[in-house]
């Protein structure tokens, strides 16, 4: 901890003073403290690993503040929003802490979208500046004429394409320009904007979920504590890090000085090598994506060599997802929560003095719960339509609310959506459950139609709006279809325009060309849609048909699977 100035320790020296001295007792929180703290604490320490490279915490920091100071030098000024459209790499992790150490506001992008959907986002935050992985060069390349606020474009390699035409300045060549030069923390108020996260879009157009400094610090304060994350820990980014800030992993992992290990894609054997070079001893994901390092690992006779506590969220895991965990040395937990919150807001704590010596089937219901709050401070309860919390009976079912320290400031620029989704005082979440005895919630079933496959949402409204444009297309309904590796897949049901001709194939390829893929029909089908009096689809019947021949299908291979 050598060469350090009084200064380092000073937040913008524009903070407001007071005659109380509070500029000495109290700073903001922020979550930009945990990098000044790992920097000097842990300098010569491995921070980031991506591939064939790796930083140490003081190299991380010191290609930070090169960033922040490029950005400042490109006129980038307080509360501008600059986005970052990239797969889990070294890049994306350091454009959240250089974007915010320049004082400005980091809208990360799920990658997965397409082009329309980026050109909306963009233009609906405002961002000034975009920092892509050169694998989207294209598609930002098309919708360029139609971004109203992007003044530039900063471009980092994609490992797996080269070449191609580039459309920005070379991120490398940004960093290498610019000053190394330390900044104060450029935080005046903690409830200032750090990061602005679009949500899938699932009632229609994505809306910007606004996340603070105080927001983000706390929550990143409470994977701290659930996750067991030291000095000694190494986390593996099988989540994306766009799912809200990494569900603030983006900021624990750097709390406790730990092990950023970046991966850009889930792929299984690819996840086992780095379990074992990396000492990896945390990791997050959808169940979907448990299940395929599940079945990877089953396939090859193979186990972690040494337990991993892995948080499980994005959609309902299933009892394998524990069963396959157990004997891989994978220690579920699950987790619940939305963009809205940060990402989690309850967790599905063990209590090991109640439940230690239970079976395996009743340790797995146990499990199956979303759970209660984090130990942050967060508020969540079940209400009818009342406001009125509902019997600890785990019959009656309500709606999931929230309060508390990790609920979004409110949606971007949206304050009617923001004022409903806040209504009497809570953040209504959409989602029906119930309390069970214990008062764990369990998630029941959904309010909302929506459809969550390998942990996305997927707007049933969207996809149909897109389908009704297709010429053949008279009439369509979007369903959940059951699936054993998805969760779900979105399914179509179709009626024809009179005269109509056209296959389910060719259907699912004029889908891909438009939306992005986890929202394109897996599956379509063709026939009458089900409508109330009032013209409503009736999906509640679509969906128990769908269910019951799913069940059907899997006591025929049942059956099938028995000895003659």
């Amino acid at each position: 901890m050598e060469n350090i100035q009084l200064s380092d320790f000073i937040f913008n020296e524009k903070a407001a003073k007071s005659e109380d001295h509070r500029d000495v007792w109290l700073n903001p929180l922020t979550p930009l403290v945990f990098l000044k703290r790992s920097e000097r604490v842990f300098p010569n320490k491995k921070a980031v690993v991506y591939r064939d490279k790796s930083f140490t915490w003081k190299q991380f920091a010191t290609r930070v503040y090169r960033l922040a100071n490029a950005l400042k030098r490109k006129g980038v000024k307080k509360g501008d929003r600059v986005a970052i459209i990239s797969r889990n790499n070294n890049v994306n992790l350091e454009s959240f802490y250089g974007i915010a150490m320049a004082g400005a506001v980091s809208v990360p992008f799920n990658y997965r979208l397409q082009a329309n959907e980026i050109e909306y986002i963009l233009n609906h935050s405002g961002s000034i500046g975009v920092i892509f992985e050169h694998t989207y060069a294209e598609a930002l390349a098309g919708i360029k004429h139609n971004l109203k606020t992007v003044k530039f474009f900063v471009e980092t390699p994609s490992f797996d394409k080269p070449d191609g035409d580039t459309l920005g300045l070379s991120y490398e060549q940004f960093l290498k320009d610019a000053s190394p030069e330390s900044l104060q923390i450029p935080v005046e108020d903690e409830n200032d904007m750090l990061s602005i996260c679009y949500t899938s879009g699932t009632t229609g157009m994505p809306k910007g979920c606004v996340h603070t400094h105080r927001g983000a610090y706390i929550n990143a304060l409470g994977e701290c504590i659930e996750g067991g994350l030291n000095a000694e820990s190494s986390y593996l980014w099988t989540l994306p890090m766009f799912h809200s800030q990494g569900w603030c992993f983006i900021w624990a992992v750097t709390a406790v000085g730990a092990k950023h290990v970046c991966l850009d894609a889930v792929r299984a054997d690819q996840i086992y090598e780095l379990m074992a070079k990396e000492n990896v001893t945390n990791m997050c994901g959808a169940p979907t994506a448990c299940a395929m390092i599940a079945e990877y690992m089953k396939e090859n006779n193979l186990k972690f060599p040494r337990t991993v506590k892995g948080f499980i969220a994005g959609a309902p895991p299933t009892a394998q997802n524990f069963r396959d965990g157990w004997k891989l040395n994978l220690d579920l937990h699950q987790l619940y929560g939305l963009t809205e919150v940060y990402g989690p807001h309850t967790i599905c704590e063990w209590n090991e003095d109640a439940w230690g010596k239970v079976d395996e089937t009743e340790k797995i219901r146990l499990r199956l719960r979303q759970g209660v709050p984090y130990v942050t401070g967060t508020m969540v309860t079940v209400v009818d339509e009342n406001m009125q919390v509902v019997p600890h009976d785990g019959q009656t079912a309500g709606e999931i609310v929230m309060r508390g320290n990790n609920v979004m400031r409110g949606y971007f620029q949206e304050p009617d959506k923001t004022a409903e989704s806040f209504a009497n005082g809570w953040f209504h979440s959409g989602d029906s459950a119930v309390i069970d005895p214990d008062g764990y919630i369990r998630i029941v079933d959904r309010i909302k139609d929506l459809v969550v496959t390998g942990g996305e949402k997927v707007s049933s409204v969207e996809v149909e709006s897109i389908l009704l444009t297709h010429p053949a297309v008279q009439d369509v309904a979007i369903i959940g279809k059951p699936d054993e590796k998805w969760g779900e897949v979105v399914k179509a049901i179709i009626k024809l325009k009179p005269g109509a001709i056209v296959t389910a194939e060719e259907i699912i390829k004029w889908c891909r060309e438009r939306m992005a893929g986890f929202k394109t029909p897996r599956t379509v089908e063709f026939g009458d849609i089900p409508r109330t009096a009032t013209g409503k689809i009736q999906k509640a019947v679509l969906k128990k048909r769908e269910r019951e021949l799913y069940a059907h299908e899997q006591q025929d291979k049942l059956i099938k699977g028995l000895p003659q």
